[in-house]
């Protein structure tokens, strides 16, 4: 069975809860940019929706091209 998270969990996970409490989180689910579950009134994340969030968001390095100088160059 799949882990349900609250909003309060998703913040701490997702390092938010500190700067913006719940806020973050719960424009993620205004704006459908996360999986959500609603149970009652209440609103609930699946713990593989943070991971699949956070790998579809997940932004990778530019490879740095080195290249020789010539420092003795005059």
């Amino acid at each position: 069975m799949v882990r349900l998270l609250t909003v309060r969990e998703v913040a701490e996970i997702l390092g938010t809860w500190e700067t913006s409490g719940e806020r973050f989180p719960r424009r993620l689910i205004e704006e459908r940019r996360i999986t959500f579950v609603k149970v009652g009134r209440h609103v609930r994340i699946p713990e593989p929706a943070i991971a699949e969030f956070i790998a579809a968001n997940t932004v990778q390095p530019i490879p740095v091209r080195r290249t020789t100088t010539n420092r003795n160059a005059a």
